[in-house]
């Protein structure tokens, strides 16, 4: 697939979706060159079909932010540099550099954009990621590198939480409940495992193992006896999809008695996890975000509610597809720097657009993922990530069937308890 240039500007036609977008497309571009945005994700490989769909989104939210008058009158273009790999997106940052753009958005997965930050960083550009939830190593602490999503240790400690407060007491087991964690070891599974562990630890619960496993080549029948040597009631899961279904069948033919299974946002959260499953995935919880078709508006602001249905409809008249979770990160994650960081950078160098990051606050509920905005500052332990990033649990409910249960204000089915 050839470089693109996504070019987003009045002359595209919004259509009936417009419409129903109503008083939210009420500005306009009024001319000017446009300002470009660079752009860093996966559009081939196996992380191919997600990147794509997280960029589309991301995309979406420039044209979107265009019809509300772009920055300061100007439209916005993204121009994407293809990165299919880790070793891939360092050297599609560095072609972005050449090219004189200063912020970079990206890029789905988290294996790509550590190595992607870290070269922003080092070149001193913004990094803007929408998707991606894994460590970032050493362009964690740049004031330069900005986490929209949830970050891998939040899933995890959500996941702990979750498990803790809503489906412990429903279980009514007397005893402690025993907690193992098992996980990819990689930039994604460390951060997620790390933030399962701290909530076991700061909560007082019981650890009774973490078993880390290395890709390719894992032995899932081992890993299985391990996970049952540790007489484990709750298993907390990061993995990918290939192993994570691996992991759970050698669970199931080994018969262990697990309580509870709960995985996060590489895996369970998949619809595909359940096809392959089906009925063995009955019970499972994921702790992800929220896929766009099912994410329940009360909880949203106006403004939020009115782009949810424009990318909605025109994501489905564009694509044939509903709006799954890394297209609304990226046109969540695209809206929250394109209409509400960038209108308050006086100019576009990586300074002014850090600064306006910085200083901006929006409450819970006001973009269409649920999300809101507060980057933790220099100092803070999670510096750079969202502090008001949304994120919710999935339940496979009937085979091939899965639901939000928590929490209530995007719930759209209730906990099942086997």
């Amino acid at each position: 697939m050839p470089r693109t240039v996504v070019a987003i500007s009045l002359v595209l036609a919004m259509g009936a979706a417009a419409g129903a977008a109503g008083s939210a497309l009420h500005h306009s571009v009024q001319g000017g060159a446009p300002i470009v945005i660079g752009a860093v994700y996966p559009t081939g490989g196996g992380q191919g079909p997600g990147g794509t769909e997280e960029f589309r989104g991301a995309a979406m939210a420039a044209e979107y932010a265009n019809h509300a008058g772009g920055w300061q009158g100007r439209p916005i273009e993204l121009h994407l540099e293809h990165a299919d790999s880790w070793d891939a997106a360092p050297f599609a940052v560095e072609r972005l550099a050449n090219r004189g753009i200063t912020v970079v958005v990206g890029s789905y997965g988290s294996t790509i954009s550590r190595p992607a930050a870290e070269m922003a960083s080092r070149l001193g550009l913004v990094f803007w990621e929408t998707g991606a939830v894994g460590q970032l190593g050493m362009a964690a602490s740049s004031p330069l590198v900005f986490r929209f999503a949830p970050t891998g240790e939040s899933l995890g400690r959500a996941a702990v939480a979750f498990v803790r407060e809503q489906l412990a007491p429903r279980l009514r087991v007397r005893r402690r409940l025993r907690y193992t964690v098992a996980y990819v070891d990689d930039v994604y599974g460390r951060a997620v495992a790390g933030g399962a562990q701290e909530e076991i630890r700061t909560s007082g619960l019981i650890l009774a193992a973490a078993l880390p496993y290395a890709l390719p080549g894992a032995d899932y029948v081992d890993l299985a006896g391990r996970i049952a040597q540790a007489r484990t009631d709750v298993l907390v899961v990061a993995a990918y999809l290939d192993d994570a279904v691996a992991m759970r069948r050698a669970l199931v033919l080994a018969k262990v008695p697990l309580l509870a299974g709960i995985g996060t946002s590489s895996s369970y959260c998949h619809m595909v996890f359940g096809e392959i499953l089906g009925p063995d995935a009955v019970g499972l919880f994921a702790s992800d975000k929220p896929d766009g078709d099912v994410l329940r508006t009360d909880a949203l602001s106006a403004d939020a509610v009115a782009a949810l249905q424009w990318v909605r409809q025109e994501y489905r008249r564009r694509y044939g597809q509903g709006v799954s979770a890394p297209v609304l990160e990226g046109f969540a994650g695209g809206l929250a720097l394109f209409r509400y960081v960038l209108p308050n950078a006086q100019t576009l160098t990586p300074e002014a657009v850090a600064r306006a990051a910085g200083q901006i606050r929006l409450p819970p509920g006001a973009l269409p993922n649920g999300s809101g905005l507060f980057f933790a500052p220099s100092g803070h332990s999670d510096a750079g990530a969202n502090l008001n990033a949304t994120s919710v649990i999935w339940e496979w409910v009937r085979p091939k069937t899965r639901a939000v249960v928590w929490p209530p204000a995007f719930s759209t089915h209730p906990i099942v308890v086997r």
